[in-house]
Formats: C-alpha cells, sequence, structure tokens
C-alpha cells in the first residue's frame, strides 16, 4: 500500500477530485473525520493528514512514500525528497509587498536593515541575499499583512493567489519571487522499493492532467 502525506483544505480537496478522474474512488476522504491517517485498500493507498509544512518532512524521513505539497513549501524547507510531477493545481505566487503609502515600486527603494515579515525565512533571506540587499527577516506564522499595519515590518514576503487580500489590507505588490503549484514528491528509497506502484499512479495522474482521459 502506497502511503501519501497530504494537508487538509484545498490541496486535499484537489487531489481528490484528481484522483477520482484517474478511476480511484476516494468516498472515505470525503466524510468528516478526526482521524490522521485513512486506509483504502480498495485503490491500494493510504493517507497521512499533516499540516502543509510537516508533508516534506514525512516524506523525507519515509513516513510516507509519497507527499502532495506545494511547490513553496519545498523551497522552503529544502527536505531531501524526489520532486515526481507538477500536478498543475494550487496556483499562487509567493511575492514582495509594500504599504501603498510608502509609495515604493522596488525592492531596491527599501531602505537599509529594512525589516521583512514572512512565513518564508529562507526563501526571503536568499532573495534579498542575492539581490544584495540588506534586511532583517522576521519569521511570522499567521496574517503576515498584519506586520506592516501595527508597525512590525516595512515589507512581507507571502503566498498570493489573486492579491485581494494584500490590497484590501494596503499593501501592493513590487516584485514576484517565485510562482508555486501543487506538486507530488516521493522518498527517494520508496521510489526503488515501490518503483512499480508510484509508476502506474503517476501514469493515472499525468493521464488525467495531460488531458488524454
Amino acid at each position: 500500500m502506497l502511503s501519501i502525506a497530504v494537508a487538509k483544505g484545498r490541496l486535499l480537496d484537489s487531489f481528490i477530485q484528481l484522483l477520482e478522474e484517474a478511476g480511484y474512488c476516494c468516498q472515505l476522504l470525503k466524510q468528516d473525520t478526526r482521524q490522521l491517517v485513512l486506509e483504502i485498500p480498495e485503490i491500494n493507498l493510504c493517507f497521512i493528514l499533516a499540516k502543509p509544512a510537516d508533508v516534506p518532512t514525512y516524506v523525507e524521513y519515509g513516513s510516507a512514500d509519497l507527499g502532495v505539497v506545494g511547490k513553496d513549501i519545498l523551497a522552503e524547507t529544502d527536505k531531501d525528497v524526489a520532486e515526481l510531477i507538477d500536478l498543475k493545481y494550487g496556483r499562487c505566487r509567493l511575492v514582495v509587498a509594500v504599504p501603498e503609502n510608502l509609495r515604493i515600486s522596488s525592492v531596491q527603494d527599501l531602505d537599509f536593515n529594512s525589516r521583512v515579515a514572512s512565513k518564508y525565512p529562507h526563501i526571503a533571506n536568499d532573495y534579498f541575499n542575492s539581490r544584495g540587499i540588506q534586511v532583517e527577516v522576521i519569521p511570522l506564522h499567521g496574517s503576515i499583512e498584519l506586520g506592516p499595519i501595527i508597525g512590525l515590518s516595512e515589507a512581507i514576503v507571502d503566498i498570493t493567489e489573486t492579491g485581494r487580500t494584500l490590497k484590501e489590507n494596503g499593501l501592493v505588490i513590487i516584485d514576484t519571487i517565485m510562482e508555486s503549484t501543487a506538486r507530488l514528491a516521493a522518498n527517494h528509497i520508496s521510489l526503488k522499493t515501490k518503483r512499480k506502484e508510484i509508476s502506474k499512479l503517476i501514469s493515472d495522474l499525468n493521464s488525467v492532467i495531460e488531458g488524454v482521459v
């Protein structure tokens, strides 16, 4: 049985839809339950419901054979996993945003040692270092938009789909660091020991993603 770590919410809902279009019955996953591990013997899959940031860790250490996780999380955690396929959903952007009233249009306009709030401290540090811009990155885990509003930071690095939340909080995007979609990642050992099962799943998913079915 293949084990797949995936976070509850939109990523899971979209993955269920993708699996069902590929011929896998996932009715059990749609039920309201507090169970964190759900086995579906009929399709030879076991689902581990985890926090998004924990998915790559479960995969790296082999607690899960596979994981469904955003490219942004893979980049931030930098775990030793094999990225297999782009699932083509959960599309969003990781951006740099600042208060509109600062009248800043470029990251180069930020003051020396400006504070930047982010759930992605490693990506943020790498981004600003690569541009030779000295900033202080402040890790946050809640609503990042609060940073500039309450004076904690002059800028933020955060994920956005439409930019609506940023706009409603008086923030404007001044750069896009990366685009992100959901990815299927694998444990390196599982790729060898369960190669046949993983290859079949990838083939079935790709048939739907590429519109072959």
